[in-house]
Formats: C-alpha cells, sequence, structure tokens
C-alpha cells in the first residue's frame, strides 16, 4: 500500500514489512515516510484546511455518510485486515469494524450539531446598542496519532470527527498496523473527500515524529498511545492544542451480592478482549472476601479453556501480542512477580509459532511493588485482590497515577452510587467490566491517564473553537 498525500499516493522505494504477530508472516509492505514526506503532508494540509473550512456542512455529512456506506460494504475486507496486521481475533476484528462504520455515522450526524448561540450584550451597561453571538470554527490542521490496539476504529475517533468539523488531518498510524488506516482513508478518497483535507504518513515515529509535533501549522495534536511518548510529546509540542487518551491500570470491584455468573464472565472477558492490550482492560480484580475463593476458581477456569493463538479461526478466543519485544516484556514481568512472591494462578506461559503467544494468566498475592502491580501491563495478565468493605476496594482503586475507567459489580443500588462518585477516573463503569466503551460517550482519563475526552460530540468540542460576533448598532 502507499501514502496518501495532497490526494496522491505515494510510494517509496525504502519500504516497511507488515506482519502478522502470531506467525511473522508478510501481510503487505508500507512506504517509510521521511521528513520531506512530513513537510510535503503537513503543506498539503495547510491548504486542504482552508477547503476544509468553507466545505459546506451538508457536504462534509455526505462525504462521513458515504465512507459510513464504503465500510458496511467492506466491513469484512476491513475485519480480516485489523486481524491479520494486529492481535485480535476474526471474531474481535468484526467488531471493530462494525463499531469504525459506528463512528463514522455518529460524525455524520454530530457534524449537523455544531452549534453556537447569542449573547446578551446588553446585560451590561454601556453595552445596549450591540447584539451579536459566537459560533464554532475549525482549529485547522490536526496531527492524528493511533496506537496499534485498535488500529481502524482509533483512527476514525480521531478523522470522524476532525472532518466532521471542517478540520485537515495529518495522521501518522502505528508503525506496525497501518494496513486498516489505509483502506480507511481510502474510503474517504473514494467518498469525495477533497484533496488535501486527509493525508496518511507511514514510517517510523522516533524518525518522522518530533518534526510532526513540532511543527507549528499543526495547531492540535490528537494522541493515543502510552504515557512515556505522551509526556515527549508534552514536550516537544510547543504552544497548540493536545488532546490524549494515555495508558492505565483499570481496577474493577466485585461486591458479594454481584450477580455471580456474568460478573465471572465479563470480568474474564474484559481481562483478555485483544490479548490485554487494551487501555480500558480489567488489570485489578478486587473481590469480596465472602465470594472471593469461590469467584477466584470460577475466574480461572474459565481463563484455562481460552483457545489461543490462531486468529482467523472462528473459535480462537485470543490472539497474540502484537511483537515478540512486546511479549518477552510481559514474560520478563512475570517472571519478575513470581519471583517477588506473587502466587500464579494460570498461565504465565509464552509460545506459538513467533514466539508472541502469552497464555492468559492469573495472579493473586500480588506485591505493590512489583511492576504488574503498579505499572499497566497491556498484555493477558489479570491480578485478584481480596478485600472486606467497599470503602477499602475504592482506596485501592484509587492509588495508582492512573485514572481511565474503573468498574463495579453489585445489586446494592447504595454500592454502585458509592462507588460512582468515589472511584478517580473518567467513567465508572456499574455491572459491567471497565472494558465497556460505546463511541458516542465522553471517554478520557484523569491524572496520568490523558488530557481531554474522545467520543464525537466531545472530540467536536476539542477539534472547533469559539468565536465571538459582536456587531455595534
Amino acid at each position: 500500500m502507499k501514502m496518501l498525500i495532497g490526494g496522491k499516493w505515494v510510494d517509496k522505494k525504502e519500504r516497511i514489512d507488515v506482519v502478522d504477530p502470531y506467525d511473522y508472516s508478510v501481510v503487505d509492505t508500507v512506504p517509510e515516510g521521511d521528513e520531506e514526506d512530513v513537510e510535503k503532508a503537513l503543506s498539503a494540509a495547510s491548504e486542504g484546511a482552508k477547503v476544509a473550512g468553507a466545505t459546506p456542512v451538508h457536504e462534509r455529512t455526505a462525504i462521513l455518510k458515504r465512507v459510513a456506506d464504503i465500510l458496511e460494504e467492506k466491513r469484512e475486507d476491513f475485519a480480516r485486515i485489523i486481524a491479520r496486521e494486529g492481535s485480535k481475533t476474526i471474531k474481535e476484528a468484526r467488531g471493530e469494524s462494525f463499531r469504525c462504520w459506528n463512528t463514522i455515522t455518529i460524525s455524520a450526524e454530530e457534524a449537523k450539531r455544531i452549534v453556537g448561540e447569542t449573547l446578551p450584550f446588553d446585560s451590561v451597561a454601556g453595552s445596549e446598542n450591540r447584539k451579536g453571538y459566537w459560533y464554532r470554527m475549525p482549529v485547522g490542521v490536526i496531527l492524528a496519532i493511533t496506537p496499534f490496539n485498535d488500529p481502524l476504529n482509533l483512527v476514525a475517533h480521531k478523522l470522524g470527527p476532525a472532518i466532521a468539523g471542517g478540520n485537515s488531518v495529518v495522521l501518522k498510524p502505528a508503525t506496525v498496523t497501518p494496513l486498516s488506516a489505509l483502506m480507511l482513508a481510502e474510503a474517504f478518497q473514494e467518498a469525495g473527500l477533497p484533496p488535501g483535507v486527509l493525508n496518511v504518513v507511514t514510517g517510523y515515529g522516533d524518525k518522522i515524529g518530533d518534526k510532526l509535533v513540532a511543527d507549528k501549522r499543526v495547531r492540535m495534536i490528537s494522541f493515543t498511545g502510552g504515557t512515556e511518548a505522551g509526556l515527549h510529546i508534552t514536550k516537544v509540542a510547543g504552544l497548540k492544542k493536545i488532546g490524549m487518551e494515555l495508558g492505565s491500570n483499570s481496577p474493577t470491584i466485585v461486591m458479594a451480592d454481584a450477580d455471580f455468573e456474568p460478573a465471572v464472565a465479563t470480568c474474564v472477558s474484559g481481562a483478555f478482549w485483544a490479548c490485554g492490550q487494551n487501555c480500558i482492560g480489567v488489570q485489578r480484580l478486587y473481590v469480596q472476601k465472602p465470594i472471593y475463593d469461590k469467584f477466584r476458581d470460577a475466574f480461572v477456569a474459565r481463563a484455562e479453556k481460552y483457545k489461543v493463538g490462531p486468529k482467523l479461526e472462528e473459535d480462537c478466543d485470543m490472539g497474540p501480542v502484537i511483537t515478540k519485544g512486546e511479549a518477552e516484556r510481559i514474560e520478563g514481568w512475570i517472571e519478575e512477580a513470581k519471583k517477588s512472591g506473587a502466587n500464579l494462578l494460570c498461565g504465565g506461559k509464552r509460545g506459538g509459532p513467533a514466539g508472541t503467544v502469552i497464555e492468559p494468566t492469573v495472579f493473586e498475592g500480588m506485591p505493590e511493588s512489583a511492576r504488574l502491580h503498579k505499572d499497566e501491563v497491556f498484555g493477558p495478565v489479570v491480578n485478584l485482590y481480596p478485600f472486606d468493605k467497599l470503602e477499602s476496594a475504592i482506596e485501592s482503586a484509587n492509588s495508582l497515577d492512573f485514572g481511565l475507567h474503573a468498574a463495579i459489580l453489585t445489586t446494592s443500588l447504595q454500592s454502585a452510587f458509592q462507588a460512582a462518585y468515589g472511584l478517580e477516573c473518567g467513567g465508572v463503569m456499574v455491572n459491567d467490566s471497565t472494558d465497556y466503551r460505546m463511541d458516542l460517550m465522553p471517554f478520557g482519563g484523569i491524572k496520568m491517564s490523558g488530557l481531554g475526552r474522545e467520543g464525537i460530540k466531545f472530540s467536536l468540542q476539542e477539534m472547533t473553537e469559539p468565536k465571538v460576533v459582536c456587531f455595534n448598532l
């Protein structure tokens, strides 16, 4: 596949292999973009921003609807690419393909709802002759940097509202999973998006990232990725808007009165969906003592039944992690936890054709000093902790410097409300695990988990600016 710059598909002699992480077979290749390509993309986006801002709302809406139609028509094609280039099973990939259609559809709807309001200038003495209002104008050029774990829908979460709001975009997809993003760019071009409004540069972040981030023509950065990369971006970016969805270490609380079987099922799914490479996946699982032993045994029994590895097989439950390097890192964290005294209940082994398959792994007795407790593992590992009272579980859940999602499973309305207002995070899921997201809801975190909110309506607020118009009559 090729890069998209200024409405043209650009190839390069230097190319990057995109490999299937399960067996490291080559799926396709993409150009290795350099700083010259970045310059061309930024120049094209600067001109594209003028075109995008002048495009009537009904045309933006029509383009987004046509993109949604293409996604609907090619849903299985997108799913298979997602499954091949990344970690998701074909069933998980179909879910992401559907969600991308939904995200773009919502973007088309929200494009019509970018509104302002009149201002009562005569509420201040001396301004009786003034009339006016405010409206929202596009930010301009938006740099979108996306991760590997949701390589299609997280791209849509940036492109959809950016284009709905009349902006242009330079997209830098994850180096290991750029194919579904390029397919989505093809859909936008087929749908009639003007040249330069969307530009996609593929390449290595350490070679082109800083040039993209620091350029003054970029007026907003929308970044989803790790906390360390986010901190680096804030140091390099300069004076521009920044929206970030960063890492987490999501806690789920299971009360003794929870509906037992659904609680076990949703927590297992929440821990191992997408091989645990999920910023809202369950990593810390706090279970009230009266049901702890029963819950632990049922949870482990479910985890041990998972079919792991061959992603394209319909009955596969969990795929590999994204690279051998990531698999080795996770394996190292597991070994460190075992040496520090944590009790391994199941899993913990690495295998598969490329050494990228990590078994669903469950621990109890995890020391607070261990990385598996205090950091984001981004892999199929979950820790179980018993607790007495809800207050202590909430305190433990809040003890780390993350705050994206938290959850509680209970039949008590009082417990649900206590958790909803006591947990420090961007979203509290009641009777779901932390791994629930609807694409129209505000999504983001506090503390080291991010800045701002995604979710189409809320992204549009970030990607547009209020502008006042005042008449002195």
